[in-house]
This record gives C-alpha cells, sequence and structure tokens, in this order.
C-alpha cells in the first residue's frame, strides 16, 4: 500500500489521481477529514482506506507491515501563521515521527519542503544541501520546513529511499479550498469574474517595475510527475529543487490568465501592505540542476501553457454547480 498524507488538498489529491490513472487503488489517505470544503477533491477517486491526520502515527506504528510507500505531503502552509508551536507539532514532529518509523522498517518516504526556506534568497536558490544550514526563512512556515531538512540531513538510519523536495508556487486544479494561500493564478482568475480587472502589488524596490516582480511558477501536473519519478524509479536520495527553473513576472501572469478568457488585460496596481513589505520576494528561480542530473527528462509546462490548461479546463467550468476537480492527468 502506498500511504498519501494531506490527501484530500491540493498536490495530494492530484497525486490520488495520478496513481489511480496508473490503476493504482491500493492507497491509504491521510487528511484531516473534519474540513470538509476539500470533499470535492476526493469525488470519484479509488482508495482503500481514509485515516484521520490525528491518529496516523499510532496506526502507522501497528501497521507499517503493510506499507510500501509514504508521499508526506500534509502540512501546516499558511505562511501569515506566527504560532511556532503549531508548526514544531504539525510539520517537525510529525515529520520526524514519520521518518523514524520509515527507517526503522525500510519504507521510502517522499516527503513536502518548501522554497519558503530559502528567505529573501540571499544564498541564491540552489537545493546544494551544504548550504541549508545557512538559509534564513522568512516566517515559522519556512522555519519548520528548513529545521526539518536540516534534521534529516543529520541522521544516520535513514528511509533506503528519501526525497524532500522544494515545492515553489506550485498552481492548478484542486486548490480553491486554500483561500488567501491559493495560487496569484487562482485569485486572477476571481478577480477577473468578479471585478474584470486584476490587482497586483507596487514594485517597491527600484531594481523592479510595478509587476515586474519575479516568481518561479509550476504547475501542478509537472509536480506530479516529478514525484511520481521518484516513487517508480529510486534515483539518488537528497533535497531537490521542485519548481519550472524559469522566473516569470507577475504582469506575465496577469495577461496569461486574461488571454486565456479571450480578454484584454485590465490591471491595477497597489501598495504592497506595510507589514509584509520588508519581507517581500522580490526573484525566485528554482535551480534545478540536481533533478535533471539524476535522470529526470520531461520538459516543464510554461507558464502560458498551465495557465491556459487550468483557466479554460478547470477554473472556468468550475462556475457551473459541478465545481473544480482534477479529472485526470
Amino acid at each position: 500500500m502506498v500511504v498519501i498524507t494531506g490527501s484530500a488538498g491540493f498536490i495530494g489529491s492530484c497525486l490520488v489521481s495520478k496513481f489511480n490513472a496508473e490503476g493504482i487503488t491500493d492507497l491509504i489517505l491521510v487528511d484531516d477529514f473534519s474540513k470538509h470544503e476539500k470533499d470535492k477533491n476526493l469525488e470519484g477517486k479509488k482508495f482503500k482506506q481514509k485515516i484521520e491526520r490525528s491518529v496516523f502515527i499510532d496506526w502507522f506504528k501497528k501497521n507499517h507491515q503493510e506499507v510500501n510507500y509514504i508521499i508526506h505531503i500534509g502540512a501546516r502552509t499558511d505562511t501569515t501563521e506566527f504560532n511556532v508551536e503549531l508548526f514544531n507539532e504539525l510539520n517537525l514532529s510529525y515529520t520526524k515521527a514519520i521518518w523514524n518509523i520509515c527507517a526503522e522498517h525500510n519504507i521510502p518516504v517522499i516527503y513536502a519542503s518548501s522554497a519558503a526556506t530559502y528567505g529573501l534568497g540571499e544564498h541564491g536558490y540552489d537545493d546544494d544541501e551544504t548550504k541549508i544550514n545557512l538559509l534564513k526563512p522568512l516566517n515559522p512556515y519556512g522555519d519548520s520546513k528548513n529545521d526539518f531538512d536540516k534534521w534529516a540531513l543529520q541522521q544516520t538510519q535513514n528511509p533506503p529511499h528519501w526525497y524532500g523536495l522544494k515545492f515553489f508556487n506550485v498552481y492548478g486544479p484542486n486548490e480553491y479550498h486554500k483561500a488567501r494561500m491559493a495560487s496569484v493564478i487562482f485569485h486572477s482568475f476571481n478577480q477577473i469574474k468578479n471585478a474584470g480587472k486584476v490587482k497586483l502589488f507596487r514594485s517597491h524596490n527600484p531594481n523592479y517595475t510595478d509587476g515586474g516582480q519575479l516568481r518561479d511558477f509550476v504547475y501542478v501536473k509537472d509536480v506530479i510527475n516529478v514525484i511520481w519519478f521518484l516513487y517508480s524509479q529510486n534515483p539518488k536520495n537528497g533535497i531537490y529543487n521542485l519548481g519550472s527553473g524559469k522566473a516569470r513576472t507577475f504582469l506575465d501572469l496577469a495577461k496569461a490568465t486574461f488571454h486565456a478568457l479571450n480578454l484584454e488585460p485590465n490591471i491595477e496596481f497597489i501598495d504592497t501592505p506595510i507589514d509584509i513589505r520588508d519581507k517581500y520576494q522580490y526573484f525566485t528561480e528554482a535551480n534545478m540542476k540536481k533533478l535533471i542530473s539524476v535522470g529526470y527528462s520531461k520538459p516543464f509546462t510554461s507558464l502560458e501553457e498551465g495557465v491556459s490548461d487550468y483557466v479554460k479546463n478547470y477554473l472556468a467550468p468550475s462556475i457551473s454547480p459541478k465545481g473544480e476537480g482534477l479529472r485526470g492527468l
């Protein structure tokens, strides 16, 4: 059996779709299933059992012999949350518990790290494991992910295959429940639908024009392909970046969203809020050489192609009562 944590969420539910498409239904799904706003992400999916996040560690200790692989995507991901103890419990301690059981019983594991570990990018965006101790995340969420990466690299007893994935700005179907933490593409679509325009932050850095701030946006379908590669091919263990490898501007993103809707761009610039202005990232771009060096060869979806697919095939149809959902990969 394969365990997928965070299975009702954005990336997790897309993973369930991928496994089902590959003919694999012997899945254990772990999440906080009391949050019913995510229920439709699992509609039509095939799996063996759902287990509540709060009891999974005890279940895993007792049933480890049934588990062949763990894909641990579940986490507290709110970058505006500053309760350190919450992150220590849900991200750091929980992931350590999973790792230790996997290491003891030789079960491979893939876990979610984050590009939030890079902070303002003072040391670049290179997934060189010798640089991880230098990184300075900007919030407790990033700290929790970086703290686990550092802890994992210090361990002498490891799972037989293990991979930490530093997700950059992932966007795509099944993220509707993430509210303010959903992608800018999702929010842009809804702004266009409701007001006919997109609001972007004005630049407060003389090196960047308004809307010229750059991010590495990666389509969730590419993320799923990378996870499947690691799961099926077992390359070298370690921590890997997972972005597109190409930084694009927010202006590019907004224009691509309008284009997907066959509309002329209507963009308004607003001041970046004071409380986040000094920690605002003006550039992120994943160095993807490490993943490519271990054999990953699929091209990444361009921003225009990804936005077009997302808007036309998922967001626009979601206006109907059936709602958004990843129908297939």
